[in-house]
């Protein structure tokens, strides 16, 4: 009487197992088990239970779990401080690094340059620091508040509110300060992610006493100090505190009016894009028209900003 064959790993043909998947009941090798609540599972029948489960995000749409790597903090770090390696490689000083840098005379805020069609400079200036001071008190304020602030709102929603924050600044230093004055920082939108930080915490129905102390201490700071510039400041702080509203109160808000057939969470997300896009048109279009401003205050005769601008900065 012949004995039956000894079954085999589906996934290892070679390997003779008297062990089977109790979901779907094919046989496996022990390295292709998972312990299971009742039973085990091959690792097939895991893969397709994990994309049958809905992943759980938190109230900002991020992923839910302490193991989430901010990526996009330390990236947003490692940018700066690269920056800050190259203009202090070209000006031969690490405190006086806006002196003889051809990347940041390059990138730095000035409205008047601004104006005349350098339109990079919105944006390349948050990534300057005049001095490593300057640098190492932003990095480490973005490092505090930008990790956690990231695993709340996932990481494409934190580089979007720091951006919308940085571009923030940059239209209220157009509309609001000197024209010939040079603002170069990442603290617009530093301070953008204060703004979403104390959003994110009422949202979570926790005391934002202490952000808002942080807040005023640097708000404070910015109206007692010469040399800083306030509006940069101001502008990112409301860029940011708009956007964090657009992502964690808007879809709430209008969802709530609405049919409750349409409150779904692909719904919120939608809605809480748009607003966040109205909040980054309302940036752009105050910088627009702080440049036809700038163009109509402008002498007839061709002006060339260089070296006195640098003279006097405005750190942010």
């Amino acid at each position: 009487m012949s004995t039956p064959p000894t079954p085999t790993c589906v996934r290892h043909p070679d390997r003779p197992t008297g062990l089977a998947c109790t979901r779907c009941g094919r046989p496996a090798c022990p390295e292709c088990l998972r312990p299971a609540s009742v039973g085990q599972h091959c690792v097939d029948c895991v893969r397709q239970g994990q994309r049958d489960v809905r992943q759980v995000r938190t109230v900002g749409g991020g992923r839910a779990g302490s193991g989430a790597v901010p990526y996009v903090t330390y990236g947003l770090i490692a940018i700066n401080v690269l920056v800050y390696v190259i203009t202090a490689a070209q000006a031969g000083s690490a405190m006086d690094n806006y002196r003889g840098s051809a990347l940041f005379r390059e990138f730095v805020l000035v409205p008047l340059l601004v104006a005349d069609g350098e339109w990079w400079r919105l944006i390349g200036s948050g990534f300057l620091h005049y001095g490593a001071i300057h640098l190492l008190v932003n990095m480490f304020a973005l490092y505090v508040v930008g990790r956690d602030l990231e695993q709340v709102l996932g990481r494409v929603r934190f580089a979007c509110v720091y951006l919308v924050s940085l571009l923030g600044g940059s239209a209220a230093v157009m509309a609001l300060s000197d024209t010939i004055v040079a603002t170069a920082g990442a603290s617009g939108a530093v301070y953008g992610l204060f703004g979403a930080v104390t959003v994110t915490l009422i949202r979570l129905r926790q005391s934002p006493t202490p952000m808002l102390v942080v807040i005023g201490v640097n708000v404070l700071i910015s109206f007692s100090l010469p040399g800083i510039s306030l509006w940069g400041h101001l502008g990112g702080l409301a860029a940011g505190t708009l956007a964090a509203l657009g992502f964690l109160f808007v879809p709430g808000w209008l969802l709530a009016r609405g049919p409750e057939a349409a409150r779904t969470p692909e719904a919120a997300r939608r809605v809480g894009w748009v607003a966040f896009a109205a909040v980054a048109v309302a940036c752009l279009a105050v910088t627009v028209a702080a440049t036809f401003v700038v163009r109509g205050d402008l002498p007839k005769a061709p002006v060339e900003v260089t070296a006195p601008v640098l003279e006097t900065p405005q750190p942010r």
